[in-house]
């Protein structure tokens, strides 16, 4: 945990729930039976104007666990040794554990109950984490487990796109193609992206009953 600020206001503006981008890499598409090779989330702030913005960036690479399978066509497109040394890789139970504490840090310093995920078709990145959690018998999870906001659905609203390069460009935030299909930086610009239509919105003069609660 660093030394970010987290502004008592995010309590109020999601209903109590600190949006927490996440974004995971596979040996497939099956959270049950396919590897998790890779974990990342940015929790985000509300700064002093009431604007969101990314705070902190976790990232964890992960080992498969036992009996998990490796499709090669999505080891190919990720291009990820699952098992290659230098990876660092961590058993999924601690990787999980050095993922959620920073989360939970920043739930309580935000003055939230629960964490919910943001993430660019998230009932992917949600189901792999939910997946891995129930295998480990895991037990302080920081994330809703089934509620979550997607960027796929926000980004077709705003811009008519739902591809995350094309949604992102969209945006007007840059995109590096070479760098993609990773999970830092796909979390990265998921964030970016989450935050442009949030902060867009309110700029549009949208009602904000949350700054005012009954």
């Amino acid at each position: 945990m660093n030394d970010t600020i987290y502004n008592p206001l995010m309590s109020q503006r999601f209903r109590g729930y600190l949006p927490v981008v996440v974004d995971v890499e596979t040996g497939g598409f099956d959270a049950a039976g396919d590897a998790l090779l890779e974990m990342a989330a940015v929790t985000l702030r509300i700064n002093e104007r009431g604007r969101l913005h990314p705070a902190e960036t976790v990232f964890e690479h992960v080992l498969p666990f036992e009996g998990a399978r490796l499709d090669p066509k999505a080891l190919a497109l990720n291009g990820i040794d699952p098992f290659n040394p230098l990876r660092m890789a961590k058993p999924e139970k601690e990787a999980l554990s050095s993922l959620f504490a920073p989360i939970r840090a920043a739930v309580k310093a935000s003055g939230c109950k629960r964490a919910i995920l943001v993430g660019h078709n998230a009932f992917f990145d949600l189901g792999f984490i939910n997946a891995a959690v129930a295998r480990c018998n895991y037990k302080r999870n920081p994330f809703h487990p089934f509620s979550t906001f997607d960027t796929v659905t926000l980004a077709g609203l705003a811009f008519g796109q739902t591809v995350l390069a094309r949604a992102v460009m969209a945006a007007g935030i840059e995109w590096d193609g070479g760098q993609a299909h990773g999970a830092l930086y796909d979390t990265q610009k998921t964030a970016e992206l989450f935050c442009h239509i949030v902060n867009q919105w309110e700029e549009l003069g949208a009602p904000q009953p949350w700054r005012h609660p009954p």
